[in-house]
């Protein structure tokens, strides 16, 4: 019996959003109060659209409504290396280095010359492969406001000091933001906990078959930080679902934490 969490390998989708929306903060592409058209375009022939039509989103909003339009349009006003860089800082591409038996580290793209439907794709999380352990690991450093810090399956006191790999007030925005997924309005709000707040981001990506191909299966995923007022745990969840787009993993954070929250004493 494998263990899922190092051995099998997607594509994040959505969940790479607030790392696109950290970096366009951190490069000056946008204000925290900007707002983007998010009116469905073209790139060489291909659609960029969302699931339902928004003319026009904050940056919360490209968030809470998981805009690929507005994730896209960030990200094509960025060098390639911008998004390369960030997600890489974060962990991605990297094997976890735990010394568990069978882990995988990804596929990471390493080309230097990008298409523009390429780099669009790039920022809605196609394009690469991540293990669930690694986009914990993911969500651990943007929990830690953008310390990224080496994984341990044992419990290390005093915790070990970190590399900042992110500015600490640029982060705290996003997770602001990721709030929002969990209110009224978003995606994720059957992940919500009653008298707590959370910051998440729910997705949904095509299956690729063992030809390279995409096929018509789907993952859900939700990955997540809590509390958001002061994070103390990472949380992924993945729905390997062979039936149908519509799956959502939202309401299963709320099943796991609560029982943590309790075991750690939070209030």
């Amino acid at each position: 019996m494998r263990n899922r969490t190092i051995t099998d390998v997607f594509e994040p989708g959505s969940t790479v959003k607030p790392m696109v929306v950290m970096t366009a903060l951190q490069r000056g592409v946008v204000r925290e109060n900007s707002v983007l058209n998010t009116v469905p375009y073209r790139i060489n022939g291909h659609e960029i659209k969302d699931v339902a039509r928004y003319s026009e989103l904050t940056l919360t909003g490209v968030l809470q409504k998981s805009s690929n339009v507005g994730v896209s349009k960030l990200a094509l006003a960025m060098p390639s290396s911008a998004l390369v860089d960030t997600y890489s800082r974060f962990g991605l591409g990297k094997a976890t280095n735990l010394g568990l038996v069978g882990e995988r580290s990804g596929l990471y793209p390493q080309k230097q010359r990008w298409s523009d439907i390429e780099r669009a794709t790039f920022s809605f999380g196609y394009g690469l492969m991540v293990t669930p352990l690694q986009l914990a690991r993911v969500y651990a450093t943007i929990g830690s406001y953008g310390i990224y810090r080496p994984l341990s399956i044992t419990k290390v006191d005093p915790p070990v000091p970190g590399e900042r790999v992110f500015p600490e007030s640029i982060v705290r925005t996003v997770v602001h933001m990721m709030e929002s997924v969990a209110l009224p309005g978003g995606g994720g709000v059957k992940a919500a906990i009653k008298g707590y707040r959370i910051a998440i981001k729910t997705g949904t990506a095509k299956k690729v078959g063992p030809d390279g191909r995409y096929i018509n299966k789907y993952i859900a995923y939700t990955a997540g930080v809590a509390p958001a007022s002061q994070p103390r745990f990472a949380l992924v969840v993945v729905i390997n679902d062979r039936r149908r787009v519509n799956t959502t993993a939202a309401p299963f954070p709320r099943r796991s934490l609560v029982p943590s929250w309790a075991a750690y004493c939070v209030p």
